[in-house]
Parts: C-alpha cells; structure tokens; sequence
C-alpha cells in the first residue's frame, strides 16, 4: 500500500472515532436526562436521581397547623443517617423529638408544646438519602407555621475557636430576639443592657433557650432558617446538657453585641457546568435570594475555671507526693504528718499557676515507708463561689511498694557482682564496691546553637549542694581556649540557666567539674563536658512584620508558627513592629494576639464579666524564609475577615465531604463506548 493510502485510512479511522466518541457523549447525555433505571447483574444502568418528596402532612410551609405530627413521603425507600446529630428542630425542643425514618417516608412527632404564631423548621442537612445507591438529597429542610404566615429570612455566619480560629463543628448557634426575650436584659447593670432598648423580662442565655437555632457543618458555617423580621443578638454553645442554656463554664460559648436585623434581596450567581473533571462546558446565571447577614462570626471561648477543688493526690514516685488542684491558690497547701513528723520534712515545689503542687520527702527512711498518712489543709470554693478552708486526710501510697524496689535493687547488685566475677577472671580491672548511680543531670545544649541560645541545665529531683565555681565556658580564638564570662542562676527548684554572648562562628566547649550538684539523696553528677558551635549570619534569615492597625497604645505578641500550627518562636511588638532575628530557613506561618492587660499571655473571655478573648488574628499566607534572606510583610490585622484568616494548610478542622451523586452512569457510558470504539477500529484506546 502507498504512502498516500495509509495516511488516508488512518485519518478515516481518526474520523470514525471522533464520531464514535461524540455518539457515546450524545448516548450518555440521554440516559443522563432520561428517566433512571435500577441497576441491573448484566452491565445496565444505576439509579443515579436522588429522592424526591412527593407528598407531607402537613404541607411544606403549611399555615394554621395544630398538629405536632408531621409525616414526608418520598417516591423511593430512604434512609436516614444520624438523625440526633445532624437533625435540627427550630424553635429549639427541650423534650427530644421522635424523629423515624421507615420505607418511603420520615416521621416526626414533636414532643413539646406548639408555640402560638411562630414558624418551626425542620432542617434534615444531608442526612436523607435513597435506599438502594445512597445518592444525597441535598440540604433540605421542611417548615410550617402555627400562625397565618411563614417566616423565610435566614441568618448565617461563622463560629471559630478564639485562641486559634479553628473552625467549630457541631456547636449551637441561636437567636435571642430583642424585641421580646432579651438574652441582654439580664445585665442591666452591665454593658450588656446597652444592646437591649427594650427592657425585655429578664430571659436570657443564662435563663431561657434561644428562639431560634442551627449548628455548625465541618467550616464552621452555620445557617439559622425560619427567622421572622426584627432585630437579635447572636450566641453559639455548645450545650453538654441538652437544655439550650449557658449553665456549666465547661461550655464554650461566644456572644456578640451586634444586633442583628435580617434581610433579603434578589441576586445572581454563576453555576459552572462541567464537561469533564479539566474542561467547563456552560456557565449559568442563575438568580437566587440573598439572605442578609451572610458572614456573622462569633469567636467562643471556655470561661476560666476558677473554681477551685481538689483534683486529685497521687504519688508514683516514692520521694514525691503530689496535688492537683482543678485552680491555682496564692497560699499552699499545710500538710501535717500522722504518722511521721512532717516539720521540715519537704521541699515544695509548686507550678507558675499554683495548681499543681509537689512535695519532695527529704529523709530516705520516709521515701522507703509505703504508708504516709496526712492531714492536708487547702483552701477551695464553696457553693457560693467564696474561698474556704477545708481539711483532708490521705494516704500517699507509692506505685511500686519498698519490697518490690527492695528486689529489683538486689537483682541489680546481683548483675553487677557477675560482671565483676567476669573483669576478675579476665585479669582486667574490677570495682569491690558497687559504685552509686550518679546524678542524670540533663542539658538542652547541642553541637550547633544561635546566637540567642539559653543553656538550661534540669535536676531530676531537687539539689542539696550546687557550685556554680564549678561551670566553665571556654571559647576558641587562634587554636587557644580562653575562659568566657557567663551567667549561671537557678530558676525554679531543679531548673539552672546558663546564658552568655555568643559570638557568631565561635566554638565554645561547655565543662563542669565532677560532684559540682549533689542532690538530697546524695547523689553526685558526673563531670560534663559539651562542644558547640555557634552557626554564622549566613544560615540565617530574618522576618519583619508591620502591624499597620495596631493602636499605638496597646501591645501584640507575635508568633511564629510551623505547618502544625505549633509555636516556635514569639516576640512582643514596639510601635506594631515585630522582628524575628537569626530564623533558621523554612516555611512559616504566623498569629499574633492583642495583649489587652499586657500580661504576655492570651486571656479567654467571660461572659459575666462581659470580656470578649484577646483578639487573635493569622497572617494569611505562607511565608517563605531562606538563608541570607531578609523577609518584610506589612500585615493589616483586620485586613480579612477572621474567617478567611487562617491557612487552610494549618486548619486542622477540614470542610465536610460533600455527599455527591455517584455519576456512574457516565463511567458506564464511557466504558461501553470505548469498547465499541476499540473493537471497530481495532484501535486500544487505554
């Protein structure tokens, strides 16, 4: 055959393809549109059309109803998925509704009261699906009214963690309505009752469940339906109790003075329409109504614990009793012994905030008793919030009892008399006496350090003796050690640290003396010795932040975060500039938090204090830092909505999966087609 012939019937084949190909695309959009047919043993098509409603008693958006029965039918079996949770009855029912799903239809009796003139809303969320291939109806939500009209308006927005914009899914958030039940005007004596012009009859958060409700999906996103015009305050909880009321300060909670006024206007949006999964096929504009407000966020936070009790006592070590208290204290704990003398028995050692205590035994003789019964005196609140004495007696049992350590001490001593039997017939050195266990002495130095490094040197129990004589640093110049002035002091009971001036490029040798901390058991250290190098300018970057709408007048700690939202490193602003010098190279993000009472640390809120959380706000991008790099961002606080602040790559709160129809029918129509294709033209298409 000629060259000529060849390329003419490749392109015929080419062209028969084609054609074949967009017969199958036509055979495909047919079935598509087409009536759906059960799925069938011999390769036919799956039933790909989700449930339909077909008739309710009551009607959707009936009017004048009395009946606390409603029934929805649909023109396929159905199941429904997590009813409890997923399921959400506005106004909000105190009594559980009795929600069942069976065959073709879903009925749900409402156990309370029906309300005089108010719509009720039933929102399913995605919940209903068919029987047989699980296709997703959809959000749907069924309504009806008491009264002689129904309400439509929707209120919608975001709930986000405080401390860390989280997204929060599954907390309730409601409406208070200002023009009847006030959430507010149970504070006329606080800032609250400035949101709140109409007196109201003192319901509230605190005493009265919202009028209306929803919870969160996966973004944090909620949308409250059903809502009649007038002006309300916003609240989220997440209710541990079921009953639609902030009464516990374990619940998170967030409330916003705004008052919110619902609204409605006519819209378009665009509806993308996809020929395949890289190539769009239409895009429509498609008129919709747009409910306002759209973008509410409440920011929640858990109110301090400030209730202060007893948490609980234990001692798993046999040198240490400890305490734990649910709240710190700014007086400690007396103990007295029963059946030891407990004068000058301990060394204490408390945590910054005082809640956690530990009680050090200083006598071996005690250390080895396995019974010390104490009488504790501690001061905790009262059913009236007010601090008070109060009087324990415990019994501090150690995990592992004396005759036990007792035995694994002789299988110790045991081990190391055969090992010496062993250096004793080998002719090598041997020791007659089994030497102590020297004092673990940890130190947080490595071979390489930055220039801002603090050495710290942690005892595992606290010391007797310390001689700070007996630390040296010696830095290199010209192949010579030289002594290095530093500053070693002791920080807390078994914490010391070592600081100096590091110059940048040196090499440094860390030594300490033998026996230079002995603890009070009398337990000596090792002698240490440590090299390290401070790294050079050149492996470092720098970043510059620019907080352009930070008032002068108050200070942000800046942090910097890794990819799992940790923080590294922090800075406090001067004049809204925040600098992080000698930054090893990587991928950063950053946070920064508004330091309201200037204490370095971020406060939660409380709502009968009427304080919002510190403000905490994510710089919304990556940030690149490479060596020799100097990074300057000028960063608007509140450039973006809290919502959109934080990266997606550090949210560890994903979006839910949307449930999706399964389109096999396409995948079937392309394999059918294909098949066709191949066996006409002799051509493997894959």
């Amino acid at each position: 055959m000629k060259t000529e012939e060849i390329v003419v019937s490749l392109r015929k084949k080419a062209m028969d393809c084609s054609l074949l190909f967009a017969a199958c695309c036509l055979l495909l959009s047919s079935f598509l549109s087409g009536c759906a047919r059960m799925g069938a043993p011999d390769g036919g098509w799956y039933d790909d059309t989700p449930p339909r409603v077909v008739s309710s008693s009551p009607g959707d958006r009936a009017t004048a109803v009395k009946s606390r029965r409603v029934t929805i039918n649909f023109n396929e079996f159905i199941k429904l998925e997590d009813a409890q949770s997923k399921v959400i009855v506005s106004p909000p029912q105190l009594e559980q509704p009795d929600i069942k799903a069976a065959g073709k239809r879903i009925v749900i009796n409402l156990k309370d009261s029906l309300k005089q003139n108010t719509t009720y809303t039933i929102d399913f969320s995605d919940a209903i699906t068919d029987n047989n291939e699980g296709n997703p109806m959809g959000n749907y939500t069924f309504s009806f009214s008491t009264g002689n009209r129904i309400d439509t308006f929707e209120v919608s927005g975001y709930a986000l963690d405080a401390s860390n914009l989280e997204p929060i899914k599954g907390i309730l958030v409601g409406l208070y309505s200002l023009s009847t039940d006030s959430a507010l005007a149970e504070k006329d004596s606080t800032a609250h009752a400035k949101a709140d012009s109409t007196g109201g009859q003192g319901h509230g958060f605190r005493t009265s469940p919202m009028v209306r409700v929803s919870r969160t999906n996966g973004s944090g996103r909620f949308t409250i339906k059903g809502v009649a015009p007038g002006s309300y305050n916003v609240y989220a909880l997440q209710d541990n109790d079921g009953d639609y009321v902030y009464t516990q300060k374990s619940e998170m909670i967030g409330f916003s003075h705004e008052v919110v006024v619902p609204s409605a206007k006519p819209d378009v949006r665009q509806d993308t329409i996809w020929r395949d999964s890289l190539r769009i096929d239409n895009i429509l504009q498609t008129g919709y109504t747009h409910f306002l407000p759209d973008d509410v966020t409440l920011l929640c936070f858990q109110a301090p614990q400030t209730d202060r009790y007893l948490v609980k006592t234990e001692r798993k070590e046999p040198e240490k009793i400890g305490l734990f208290f649910s709240y710190g204290c700014d007086s400690l704990p007396k103990l007295r012994g029963l059946n030891f003398e407990a004068d000058s028995a301990f060394i204490v050692e408390a945590s910054e905030k005082r809640d956690t205590v530990y009680y050090w035994l200083r006598d071996t003789a005690l250390v080895n008793q396995d019974t010390l019964l104490i009488e504790c005196t501690y001061m905790m609140t009262d059913s009236t919030g007010v601090l008070v004495e109060k009087t324990d007696t415990m019994e501090a049992l150690p995990k592992t009892p004396y005759e036990k350590r007792l035995k694994e001490l002789e299988k110790e001593l045991e081990k190391w008399q055969k090992a010496q039997e062993k250096k004793k017939k080998r002719d090598e050195p041997y020791d007659t006496v089994m030497r102590p266990k020297p004092l673990q002495v940890q130190l947080s130095a490595r071979s390489q350090l930055d220039p801002d490094t603090k050495l710290w040197f942690d005892m595992p129990v606290p010391l007797a003796y310390c001689d700070s004589t007996a630390v040296h640093l010696y830095m290199m110049v010209d192949s010579v050690w030289y002594d290095v002035p530093h500053r070693f002091s002791q920080c807390s009971t078994r914490r010391f640290l070592l600081q100096a001036d590091w110059q940048m490029g040196a090499e440094y040798s860390l030594e300490v003396d033998s026996a230079a901390f002995r603890s009070i058991y009398g337990l000596v250290s090792d002698p240490i010795k440590q090299g390290m190098k401070v790294r050079t300018e050149d492996s470092y970057s720098s970043l510059a932040l620019h907080l352009q709408d930070l008032p002068d007048s108050l200070e942000a700690v800046v942090q910097l975060l890794d990819g799992q939202d940790k923080v590294v490193r922090e800075v406090i602003t001067k004049k809204g500039e925040a600098d992080f010098f000698y930054l090893k190279p990587g991928e950063y993000y950053v946070r920064a938090f508004v330091d309201m009472n200037g204490n370095g640390i971020w406060d939660t809120g409380d709502y009968d204090q009427d304080l919002q959380a510190e403000p905490m706000y994510y710089y919304h991008e990556k940030l690149d830092c490479k060596e020799k790099w100097d990074v300057s961002r000028d960063w608007m606080l509140n450039g973006l909505q809290r919502f959109k602040q934080k990266p997606t790559a550090i949210t560890k709160q994903k979006p839910d999966k949307e449930k999706q129809l399964r389109n096999r029918n396409a995948q079937r129509a392309a394999e059918k087609g294909i098949k066709y294709i191949e066996k006409e033209t002799g051509i493997r298409l894959k």
